[in-house]
């Protein structure tokens, strides 16, 4: 008879199990490229749409910025105004929810909560390249009209709601005179839609407002409208 060979097998570390539990492999480099490929494609279409707008940014250029064929792109997303509607989503629709939630947990005072939601809309869109989203549809929405009720419904509307809830808080809490909800946001966003556009437009190319800070300016119309928001002393 012939000797039986010992065979000895290694388990590699991929392989092997901890107590007995069933074995975790890192996702492959191929994987881990495919799942956060959305996200690629996305930024690459932020920055491209910023800098050329809608109509002149061409679906090619976006894949070849994200490092992607043009046929990847189109597998997900098939055709450049589901990637713009997308990309509006990720970088504005998601803002918009975090204020939402801030909102509806905050129990100081209004006034506070009013200063908080202006201040996190100029930090987290109005200083990011998501700012120069809304120059875009300004520019753009009378020859797209399709994407421009989008943005209307998706970004408009749920904002303007938005503020008139925190403005109606503070009616309903006796912090506000009785104004009416929405005329007031229009005051209230008009000078950080002003903002906006002028750090995507004249600040893109080093000119700035007359002032040394943007949030200044802010924090001045917050403290005006807030003057005028507040009861009158001895008003009925």
């Amino acid at each position: 008879m012939s000797p039986r060979k010992n065979a000895t097998t290694v388990a590699s570390p991929a392989a092997s199990s901890t107590k007995g539990g069933p074995a975790r492999t890192a996702p492959a480099p191929r994987q881990r490229r495919k799942e956060a490929r959305p996200q690629e494609l996305l930024a690459a279409a932020l920055e491209l749409f910023v800098e050329k707008g809608f109509a002149a940014t061409r679906s090619e250029e976006v894949a070849q910025r994200a490092g992607v064929s043009k046929g990847t792109l189109y597998l997900y997303y098939p055709s450049k105004e589901e990637l713009f509607k997308a990309m509006v989503r990720e970088s504005l629709s998601s803002r918009i929810a975090e204020a939402s939630v801030l909102i509806a947990q905050y129990e100081g005072p209004t006034p506070d909560l009013l200063h908080r939601v202006m201040h996190m809309w100029w930090t987290e869109v109005g200083l990011s390249p998501a700012g120069g989203i809304t120059k875009i549809m300004m520019a753009e929405a009378r020859n797209f009209p399709e994407l421009a009720s989008f943005f209307h419904e998706e970004v408009i509307a749920p904002t303007q709601a938005l503020l008139a809830q925190v403005i109606q808080r503070g009616i309903d809490r006796g912090e506000f005179r009785p104004v009416s909800p929405m005329m007031t946001v229009q005051v209230l966003i008009g000078p950080m839609l002003h903002l906006v556009l002028f750090q995507h437009s004249f600040g893109a190319c080093a000119l700035h407002l007359p002032c040394e800070n943007p949030t200044d300016v802010l924090a001045l119309e917050i403290d005006l409208l807030l003057h005028g928001l507040c009861p009158r002393p001895g008003a009925g």
